[in-house]
């Protein structure tokens, strides 16, 4: 309760929801990046879990992103928001209630991925692998944040929105807005569902969210941190108030375009991969804005760099910003994207990012806070400066030789003889080319991780040494006293950041053009997308072999996508046309290539091949790196949600017959014991029931609906 002294009013500021998040920050970062460490080693030693599909690659990688993303940096984002934005606005956030909901929900949606996702439960989408209950829960929850957020905005003591409110406002409204525009979908049962949108609109609507998901959930709420936390550390005032207008408005309105960006040279229309790229390269201008204006505020703290972990977390981290918003755009340029995409330089691109920017600012922010929370300086400067230059030579160690191994891999493809044949017709040797790479990086990793336990141990030191502050008591001006000393200003802005609802509808309005301009047109209107006579629904069967398929996460090594280049048609066949997936529900093109193209290949290897390729790939292509998957030859199909799943994809416009439903599982029976026969004419010893028989059939089927003259 506020309580009135002359003008001024006293208040507390809750650190108990501060330690929480805190706490939770470090425990899913160790986490998170132990996961990461260990699927950087199944890329060159894809046994050494053992053969269990919990533990398989195509299953534990989704772990590893959401449990960085949402898990690791999520909880650092409100870390830092419950601790800046009470302290900017002089104000006691709205509601401890909602703000524990929030908490404790968050921690729920975490705790049900690292269930849901190794068990195979995925809708396979990038960044947004969650099935659909959880899809809910997280829309719950992050309304009970927001709503929480906005109602202390509008309890402020401080009349004008400081720059970092501005972005934890944009981080709100648009994460909501991808969140549920990228979720939708028609349900099945109670863990599988299917995605209202197919195709080339599936397509554009996932990179719409997951570009965007990458520039509102890992940038955005960061550049708020940044603009808190770096003019604390270095003890002076931003550099300039006109550069953070630019910067936010700039980017919150030009960043929503770029997504397209992603899917150059694709089956997507070429005016909105036009501009995805046109955007892209202007993000440019209000991105390197926002990375002046943290380096520019930390030009007065140079001298304290060499002693000062924070500083040194904070200058690397706004660097790697920098160094990040540059590539990117040239990575959107279609001759770079020609040479960069489907490689390992775009996750070397990402981990740039998220190891300097989101882990770095996340390090600086911890060793600011932790001490304050616990009334006590650091435990070990020295440790924290040795997590410092561990953790940057880790990053070395990682993004450099991937940076390698991705043009290499590239230049391979690419290379043809003075015949004017492939030089490298084996996909194989360009993955066995750059397994040392691999190795490399794996090394990184577990040095970024050391580093980040040593971080552990130090903070768990400091907390032990310490005495908890549960409040801390402030006192200042009522808002309608604060209201009625206002400035004459120049800057109309100013006018702007008094009135936060209007801040905030301006702040949507900004971020939803570009979403309205590229995705009405592709993913609202389905006669943009042109349909081909001979392709079809899948069977029964390769309907639950394609399930399978996104179960195991084949698609986050095969892409599907058959881009119109001269050696990728020599390699793979005929490029892929936009109608070949009008029935794809969620699409599977795939953003990385560790394993070849498979959109061709159908009829390419007989059922044997493909039999003996998933006991043990090694046996069809030794030096593989490829998992074995021998729990599909044990386990029986189920095909209890056969029927259900064609009237769910038959409500959202795919083409089976009325009552089809009623046939579904004969056809399945009888194209199951046809592919059970060929084996064991071959002398494989298998029934029709196994899941493997599905596997084979969708595979069969990939790209075999139109013939190349």
């Amino acid at each position: 309760m506020a309580v009135e002294t002359g003008v001024l009013e006293t208040f507390e500021y809750d650190n108990r929801i501060v330690r929480k998040f805190a706490l939770a920050t470090i425990v899913w970062g160790v986490i998170g990046m132990l996961v990461g460490v260990l699927i950087a080693i199944l890329l060159y030693a894809p046994n050494y879990l053992g053969n269990h599909s919990i533990l398989s690659f195509g299953r534990i990688r989704p772990l590893h992103t959401n449990a960085v993303v949402f898990a690791f940096v999520g909880n650092a984002i409100f870390l830092g928001v419950y601790y800046s934005l009470p302290r900017l606005l002089k104000t006691s956030m709205y509601s401890n209630l909602l703000s524990n909901i929030h908490f404790w929900g968050w921690q729920l949606i975490i705790v049900a991925a690292v269930i849901t996702l190794p068990l195979g439960y995925t809708s396979s989408k990038e960044y947004a692998e969650l099935e659909w209950p959880i899809d809910i829960a997280i829309t719950a929850v992050w309304v009970v944040f927001g709503l929480n957020m906005l109602m202390t905005i509008l309890n402020r003591r401080e009349k004008h929105l400081y720059v970092g409110i501005w972005f934890y406002i944009a981080t709100f409204v648009t994460v909501a807005m991808l969140h549920i525009g990228n979720s939708l979908a028609v349900p099945v049962s109670f863990l599988k569902s299917y995605s209202v949108y197919a195709g080339v609109q599936d397509a554009l609507v996932q990179w719409w969210y997951g570009h965007n998901a990458v520039a509102f959930f890992l940038t955005t709420p960061f550049l708020g941190i940044m603009y808190y936390f770096v003019p604390k550390a270095a003890n002076r005032p931003i550099y300039s108030y006109k550069l953070s207008i630019i910067h936010f408005w700039g980017l919150v309105f030009i960043y929503i375009w770029a997504g397209p960006h992603h899917l150059l040279y694709t089956s997507l229309p070429n005016w909105a991969q036009s501009l995805g790229t046109v955007f892209s390269l202007m993000l440019l201008i209000p991105s390197w804005g926002g990375v002046l204006n943290g380096l520019l505020t930390l030009r007065g703290a140079w001298d304290r760099v060499r002693q000062d972990p924070i500083l040194k977390f904070l200058i690397v981290g706004v660097t790697a910003y920098g160094m990040s918003v540059v590539e990117g755009p040239m990575m959107s340029l279609k001759s770079v994207n020609a040479l960069t995409h489907y490689t390992d330089y775009v996750v070397s691109h990402v981990h740039l990012g998220a190891l300097a920017w989101n882990g770095g600012l996340t390090a600086a922010m911890l060793y600011y806070i932790v001490p304050r929370l616990y009334g006590r300086p650091l435990y070990s400067v020295r440790l924290a400066n040795f997590h410092f230059w561990i953790a940057t030579i880790g990053m070395i160690f990682y993004v450099v030789p991937l940076y390698v191994g991705g043009i290499t891999q590239s230049l391979m493809w690419k290379q043809f003889t003075a015949q004017g044949l492939l030089q490298y017709p084996n996909f194989l040797d360009t993955v066995t080319q750059i397994v040392p790479m691999y190795i490399l990086r794996s090394i990184g990793g577990t040095l970024y991780l050391t580093g980040f336990l040593v971080l552990a141990y130090n903070l768990c030191r400091t907390i032990l040494a310490g005495k908890f502050v549960e409040k801390e008591t402030a006192s200042a001006p009522p808002l309608k006293v604060a209201m009625a000393h206002v400035e004459k200003t120049t800057y109309k802005h100013r006018i702007l950041e008094r009135k936060p609802l209007v801040f905030t509808a301006l702040t949507l309005i900004a971020v939803m053009v570009g979403g309205i301009v590229e995705f009405v047109p592709v993913a609202m209107v389905r006669s943009n997308i042109p349909t081909i006579s001979s392709v079809k629904p899948y069977t029964p069967l390769e309907l639950e072999g394609r399930d399978i398929y996104i179960r195991e996460g084949c698609s986050n090594c095969h892409s599907q996508m058959i881009r119109p280049f001269r050696a990728e048609t020599e390699r793979y066949g005929e490029y892929s046309k936009a109608g070949e997936f009008v029935y794809d529900h969620p699409f599977l093109w795939g953003s990385k290539r560790t394993g070849p193209d498979l959109h061709r290949v159908g009829g390419k290897y007989n059922d044997a091949w493909h039999y003996q390729h998933m006991l043990n790939p090694r046996k069809t292509s030794p030096g593989s790196i490829m998992p074995a998957y021998p729990w599909l030859f044990d386990h029986s199909l189920d095909t209890s949600l056969t029927a259900k799943k064609v009237k769910a994809l038959q409500s959202i416009g795919v083409d089976y017959p009325a009552g089809y439903d009623k046939q579904a599982l004969a056809d399945l029976q009888a194209q199951s014991q046809k592919i059970a026969d060929d084996l064991t004419q071959n002398g494989m010893k298998v029934t029709a029931d196994k899941e493997i028989i599905s596997v084979i059939a969708y595979l069969q089927r990939l790209g075999t609906d139109i013939k190349a003259k």
